[in-house]
């Protein structure tokens, strides 16, 4: 069994590969500054790493500004990998996102792709996880697309999953060998606009979701297919109508 480091390991993601790894019987640390390791400034990093098989980054920016987000996976990625050469880590696993390598403009991506190259070039054998837009951000979404009362989305297709099933995907590769990408996702391809307006419907919330491509995704416009997996992505079974019931709205 391996010792492995899950960076962002107290968060949305991270915990449950914690959970789902320990429960199978490795050593799995959860790492996050309130644990006392800060991948961008480098704090506690190297001792963190120290005696470790494989790393796991499911991190995330705590700013979506432009800047601060290629900074952050910038920074973060170079610090860890760095650390990780001198600890002999023998497997890197980054969870990313399906889209990056497709043409789009979205800055969130561009930040992305930067990781991944710097993943890719590091010599650390690695696995990216390429995963779809989570259920658990369709309250986000439709937060930041409203204005007044009204939801603006285009129909750009997502095929969107629940986070269980990420973790679940993330803590496999982690127990495996190094695969290099891979996509996954869940089982329904929808509409932007009809991925919102279902959970709103569900959850009884009043604003209206009209489609409109135009509208932005994350600031930038994209294409109808950019957001969808390619064939052979490994899909799940966890269907949006089984997980509304499960996950109400977060106050």
């Amino acid at each position: 069994m391996a010792r492995i480091v899950v960076i962002g390991g107290t968060g949305l993601i991270g915990s449950k590969v914690v959970a789902k790894l320990t429960e199978h019987g490795h050593e799995a640390v959860a790492a996050a500054p309130n644990t006392g390791v800060n991948t961008l400034t480098g704090q506690g990093v190297a001792e963190a790493l120290a005696g470790t098989d494989v790393v796991v980054d499911v991190s995330n920016s705590p700013s979506f500004e432009e800047k601060d987000v290629l900074d952050f996976f910038v920074t973060s990625t170079t610090n860890l990998l760095e650390a990780e050469k001198v600890a002999g880590v023998k497997h890197h696993v980054a969870l990313t996102i399906v889209g990056t390598n497709r043409p789009q403009n979205i800055p969130y991506f561009r930040a992305k792709i930067a990781q991944e190259k710097l993943i890719r070039d590091s010599g650390v054998p690695y696995s990216l996880v390429h995963a779809t837009q989570f259920f658990e951000f369709l309250g986000s979404i439709a937060d930041i697309s409203t204005d007044g009362d009204v939801v603006r989305l285009p129909g750009a297709l997502i095929q969107p999953m629940a986070a269980e099933d990420v973790a679940t995907a993330v803590a496999r590769t982690a127990a495996r060998g190094p695969v290099g990408d891979i996509e996954i996702a869940g089982p329904e391809a929808f509409g932007l606009d009809e991925f919102v307006r279902r959970g709103l419907a569900f959850r009884r919330d009043a604003r209206t979701v009209i489609r409109d491509d135009e509208a932005h995704y994350y600031g930038a416009h994209i294409e109808e297919r950019t957001l969808i997996p390619v064939e052979g992505a490994e899909i799940f079974e966890t269907r949006l109508e089984q997980w509304l019931p499960l996950n109400p709205p977060r106050r």
